[in-house]
């Protein structure tokens, strides 16, 4: 230990919920923490989530507890929209190179929203994977962390627009505002990439990309949100229609030597807590899942028994060979029932697609004697070719929040003691 009674510096890679609950941890137990995030925002994949499973409450809780702690732990410096260039050096003190990229609006913004009201430009909304739009300068989501707006420099005209510049009442807009280079030392890495659905246009004969009514499970997240372009109605995309039969594809793309070998573990009961969104708008809607297996490990066997109770709910177990488009915008999804050898053909008004965990590249240049290793399936595995180099949650194996807040305090641990050694080295 230090003379100021600190451990030695840790960086986190990666702003999601393995990310912050790593330095977190890392920091109460004494150590200072760089917490790098591509984006410009904290939470990761868990913002797009309308509900945590099995409790079915919103991550805004989880979420909040988490800021909090941050703001009240010394120690923690967050870098919103940075990204690791280069990491060099030796075992427990490794020199990084992190990039830092222009917000262009500064810390005097208050959110008010008067510089949306006059920007001119459109943009895709990330946060709802484009299903509707922000402006070019725009808050990411309701109660974002930090509370800041964002220029999208890919849109916007910068100079030749400015009407954002005279909108804002506290000069918080800076157009000029230029990329920053930090070095800094550290004892440990930890990677907290997290993940990313798998492509589902990649996918072929399911009809993701071809109609709108074909989604996959992450959009259906967003549909179901308050937050989400809908404002949490769930509906047809093509036509706003409401659902009177819905159809969920499991294991779209995964364990398929085709696209995805690996299961993702989590996307059943994703489904399973799915289905309850859609029986809490439509009472009467016809529901089938569409399974190879159902996965629901542990206490979630409950959750899955009580959703067979729901009469107007068919679990067909069989991969779906083919998505194509029926009468009115409807869809036709075919499959054979494996337990009764039967070929099924089921009409429905909008198809979901279960579609797989992959691992998130940080695209970080490592000059450490060697890359990073990873297992078949691309997740980073626990033994690298030097200590110190960590990674945590999903950059290693598809977990839900619950096991990817377990994995990283443990990794937090190990981390400190790299840090450790840095400092008594």
């Amino acid at each position: 230990m230090s003379e100021n009674g600190k451990h030695g510096t840790i960086l986190v890679i990666g702003g999601g919920i393995s990310g912050l609950t790593a330095a977190i941890e890392a920091s109460e137990a004494g150590c200072d923490v760089v917490l790098v995030e591509k984006n410009p925002y904290l939470g990761g994949q868990v913002v797009r989530t309308n509900q945590y499973f099995p409790k079915l409450c919103s991550p805004a809780c989880g979420l909040e507890i988490n800021f909090r702690r941050i703001r009240t732990v010394p120690g923690i410096r967050c870098m919103t929209l940075s990204e690791v260039e280069k990491i060099t050096g030796e075992l427990g003190r490794y020199q990084v190179t992190i990039r830092q990229n222009p917000r262009k609006v500064n810390n005097k913004c208050t959110a008010c929203g008067a510089c949306v009201e006059v920007c001119p430009v459109d943009r895709p909304d990330d946060i709802n994977f484009g299903m509707s739009k922000t402006k070019a300068i725009y808050l990411p989501f309701e109660n974002a962390n930090p509370l800041q707006y964002v220029i999208d420099g890919s849109v916007c005209p910068d100079a030749e627009c400015g009407k954002c510049i005279s909108a804002c009442l506290y000069e918080a807009i800076e157009l000029d505002m230029a990329p920053k280079t930090v070095e800094v030392e550290v004892g440990a890495v930890i990677w907290a990439t997290g993940w990313e659905p798998y492509d589902a246009g990649k996918i072929e004969d399911l009809g993701f990309g071809t109609t709108p009514n074909v989604i996959t499970n992450v959009m259906m997240e967003r549909l179901a949100a308050t937050g989400g372009p809908t404002g949490g109605k769930i509906q047809r995309l093509s036509d706003g229609g409401k659902i009177e039969s819905i159809a969920f594809v499991q294991c779209a793309g995964s364990r398929d030597e085709n696209y995805l070998k690996h299961c993702s573990g989590v996307c059943c009961m994703g489904s399973l807590k799915q289905t309850r969104y859609v029986r809490e708008q439509y009472p009467d809607a016809q529901i089938t899942i569409f399974y190879i297996d159902i996965r629901s490990p542990g206490r979630q066997e409950d959750f899955y028994a009580e959703i067979q109770n729901d009469e107007k709910l068919e679990l067909i177990k069989g991969k779906v060979a083919k998505v194509t488009e029926g009468n009115g915008g409807n869809l036709v999804v075919e499959a054979e029932d494996t337990l009764s050898g039967d070929r099924v053909s089921k009409e429905v008004n909008l198809v979901v697609l279960a579609t797989g965990i992959v691992p998130t590249d940080a695209g970080v240049q490592l000059e450490l004697g060697g890359d990073l290793q990873r297992d078949a399936h691309g997740f980073l595995t626990n033994d690298q070719h030097l200590p110190g180099l960590l990674a945590a949650g999903c950059a290693k194996r598809p977990v839900d929040v619950a096991a990817c807040t377990r994995d990283a305090t443990g990794v937090a641990l190990k981390a400190l003691q790299s840090c450790v050694g840095q400092n008594n080295g």
